[in-house]
């Protein structure tokens, strides 16, 4: 649909320009109310989204030329694939803006300029069509989040944030190696152009194991996950709703976006190995969780365990399973992203987020306790609510591939449902109680937990909608997948062909 000016980049340019006014202005309470309207502004400039059309293709598309010398150009657009999260990213500010309200007390006009700075960032990641573009908009996230965790953070902010943004510029550095690779063999940066070729298996070999550690850090998976939990404890409220809610799926997204239709053939050779790693990380994330008596912590790792069922969704490569990893990538964001919100809430009443100094909640602070079960229930996939629709599609679609593989997934099931209970049962009843002299939730914290709680319910009661947007472009990614996952392998012996071409280059460097 066009609207008759460029929707897409008016969305990631506005945060950013509505920025630099942050400078413009000095009292906390006035930056505050600023980045709460910009916020709310931005909302209202995503309403032409909801034009989208139920169909596969690139909608919203914009593109011109860059740098024409070496074919670089400004490539915007989204689909069904896509779309679900530039939605989740614009509706995830106003939210962090909210829920840092009070908790921020220091340099406030350079934090919410970090806010508005990432959400352009990440905005750019989930339009870009253009590989050089993706890759601009994925390094340009690194800094506001690093200073998030650096600046604001918690004791050891210095060591979390030097470790995030070392473990994610080391996978940046191989997605560009990447990117140049399918520009000197596919002759264009375009994305959807790329969809179009067919590469040999060799270069499918290489270019995957370069895109895939890229991403699978910035997921993060097992063994590269040890991130994470530093940089979310760390982190303000805001931070590691911001990190879990959008910053995670950029690693699943790339998964879906350019493992599978630039690499079919490497994608289909891996996906024993990935799904295997994924499994492993549910598990592990689950297990580790479970003996936590930090609340942060312990969803820091459940999220380990929550990605681990997405990335399994992808690598089964069917429909069910494609589609609840799409699910879990909107569910997660919604109820984790809630949760850390909440522990943020907590904190600032108890200066703790160890379980024991957060028992006994449930008679002094209901209405806390109400929205902290409502989520808790959602995390493990409660039926009736969002949680429940993804994590059984992946469930069908594992059994569907493989009843060894279903099997699998069980005991990862357990563990989310074992873990949520645990720490909940103890905040809402455990004694002895400190909340006494504790208020509940004020106005602006039953706003920004009313609106994830609205979505919990709407996925988990009615998700035929969301259903209708992402099927073309998952059905559309699954048939491309099945035509040409096997059509381009020119090597019988693929692992013999990566030790040769590792023989040679070291032979070339003698």
């Amino acid at each position: 649909m066009d609207f008759g000016y460029p929707v897409l980049t008016i969305l990631i340019a506005f945060p950013l320009i509505a920025a630099c006014g942050l400078f413009f202005l000095r009292a906390p309470q006035v930056v505050r109310y600023y980045t709460m309207a910009v916020s709310l502004i931005e909302c209202l400039l995503a309403v032409p989204l909801m034009g989208f059309k139920l169909n596969a293709d690139f909608q919203f598309v914009e593109k011109i030329d860059w740098v024409h010398q070496w074919g670089l150009q400004y490539y915007l657009g989204v689909d069904g694939i896509s779309i679900l999260m530039v939605l989740l990213t614009i509706a995830v500010l106003p939210l962090c803006v909210m829920c840092s309200w009070t908790y921020i007390g220091k340099r406030e006009k350079e934090f919410h300029f970090c806010l508005l700075f990432m959400t352009s960032s990440v905005l750019g990641v989930f339009c870009a069509l253009d590989l050089v573009l993706f890759y601009v908009f994925w390094e340009a996230m690194l800094i506001p989040m690093y200073l998030l965790i650096a600046v604001w953070g918690g004791d050891d902010r210095k060591y979390a944030s030097l470790k995030f943004f070392l473990y994610t510029l080391a996978g940046s550095t191989l997605l560009l190696a990447a990117i140049v690779a399918f520009r000197v063999t596919g002759g264009t940066f375009s994305i959807p152009d790329l969809m179009q070729m067919n590469f040999s298996f060799r270069f499918q070999f290489w270019a995957f194991l370069a895109m895939a550690l890229a991403f699978a850090i910035k997921v993060p998976m097992f063994p590269f996950h040890t991130w994470l939990p530093a940089a979310h404890v760390q982190a303000p409220s805001a931070g590691s709703v911001i990190l879990a809610a959008v910053l995670l799926k950029m690693g699943t997204y790339g998964f879906l976006r350019f493992c599978l239709p630039l690499t079919p053939a490497a994608s289909h050779y891996f996906a024993p190995m990935m799904i295997a790693i994924s499994i492993v990380s549910i598990l592990y994330g689950g297990a580790i969780a479970l003996g936590q008596s930090d609340i942060k912590k312990l969803v820091a790792y459940s999220s380990v365990g929550h990605m681990g069922f997405v990335t399994l969704g992808i690598f089964l490569f069917n429909q069910r399973g494609v589609e609840g990893a799409l699910f879990q990538m909107l569910n997660h964001g919604i109820v984790t992203g809630a949760l850390f919100m909440m522990i943020g809430a907590v904190y600032e009443r108890s200066h703790s987020r160890e379980i024991s100094k957060n028992m006994g909640l449930g008679k002094y602070l209901p209405a806390f306790m109400f929205f902290w079960g409502m989520m808790a229930l959602a995390s493990f996939g409660f039926p009736g609510t969002n949680g429940f629709v993804g994590e059984m599609l992946v469930f069908i679609g594992a059994f569907q591939d493989s009843p060894f593989i279903g099997m699998f997934l069980v005991p990862g099931a357990l563990l989310g449902a074992a873990y949520m209970f645990r720490v909940s049962l103890k905040m809402a009843w455990g004694k002895p109680s400190s909340a006494k002299a504790w208020r509940d939730l004020n106005a602006r914290e039953w706003i920004y937990l009313t609106i994830p709680a609205v979505f919990v319910l709407w996925i988990g009661l009615a998700p035929t909608g969301f259903f209708k947007v992402i099927d073309p472009s998952v059905n559309k990614l699954l048939n491309d997948f099945d035509q040409r996952k096997v059509a381009v392998v020119d090597a019988e012996q693929p692992m013999q062909t990566a030790a040769a071409d590792i023989q040679s280059l070291l032979a070339e460097k003698e």
